[in-house]
């Protein structure tokens, strides 16, 4: 989860970064580059996610060690209201408003920037509504495959209900908190970009690092909310390992989208072209 996050987190940092070190000489090049190495992370999950569903629906070796696994774990020495703090986090009730309010954030922030001129997304709304789209499509991915597969449950959800691969909590622990790390590097790369004339290369470097760090917590506090589901006996480890598989197909589509139809103003993109046309005759023509 940790190497999917800061994947997607430097895509989505370069995106938004008029000064940022460029792969190649056309943006348009770079852009389907990106979009290439997206969709590579995307088909990666999802073959690993059909990996995982098929040992679980044939009841293969995998499955058979996944619970026994699953059966220390729960019995492990990690304190339970901590554990128990963690698997909360993969609630709707929590992650949802903690979504909410960076996505309200952001395109505040966005809006900003695209009203004063200063390079921001010509579609400045598109980011926010994608990631509550992305956060909606969950349950239309995991509720079916619950359906279908119809796991039996840890010891302790014995008799509650059936279905529990893949783990709808740690799915939207996965793409919530994901959106909201890669929301708030988005925004913060565009609010550098109206400043980048000055300090640039110190700010690109606090810039990668902040955006290293904040995928590295994401992933840790993803990997946090499976434990916790693990330890209070909610969830087999395959089930979060699934959820974790269908957020890495959600978050890649999320950049996709961001960066296929958000668009720029005049600002950023005029500023990469009146670098480059600064020549003698520039306009002609």
């Amino acid at each position: 989860m940790s190497l999917v996050m800061g994947r997607l987190a430097g895509r989505a940092r370069r995106s938004r970064d008029p000064d940022g070190p460029d792969d190649s000489p056309d943006p348009a090049s770079r852009g389907a580059w990106s979009a290439r190495r997206c969709g590579l992370v995307a088909l990666c999950s999802a073959l690993l996610f059909a990996l995982v569903t098929w040992q679980v629906a044939a009841h293969g070796a995998v499955r058979g060690l996944d619970e026994r696994w699953g059966r220390e774990v729960a019995a492990s020495a990690v304190p339970g209201p901590l554990a128990q703090f963690l698997a909360d986090l993969g609630n709707t009730t929590v992650a949802l408003p903690v979504l909410s309010v960076a996505a309200g954030w952001v395109l505040w922030r966005l809006r900003r920037g695209a009203g004063n001129g200063s390079g921001g997304p010509a579609r400045p709304w598109l980011p926010p509504v994608a990631a509550l789209g992305a956060l909606a499509a969950v349950p239309a991915l995991v509720v079916p495959f619950k359906v279908c597969l119809d796991r039996p449950g840890p010891p302790r959800m014995a008799g509650s209900h059936e279905g529990f691969y893949p783990s709808g909590h740690g799915a939207t622990a996965a793409v919530a908190y994901g959106l909201v790390a890669l929301l708030l590097i988005r925004a913060y790369a565009g609010r550098r970009g109206d400043r980048a004339a000055r300090r640039r290369s110190g700010r690109r470097a606090v810039a990668a690092l902040a955006a290293r760090l904040v995928a590295v917590a994401t992933g840790l506090l993803n990997a946090g909310v499976g434990l916790g589901l693990v330890r209070q006996g909610y969830h087999w480890p395959l089930d979060v390992l699934g959820g974790w598989c269908l957020a890495g197909v959600l978050l890649p589509l999320w950049c996709v989208v961001c960066d296929r139809w958000g668009g720029r103003t005049g600002g950023q993109a005029g500023g990469r072209t009146g670098r480059r046309d600064t020549g003698p005759g520039a306009g002609a023509g």
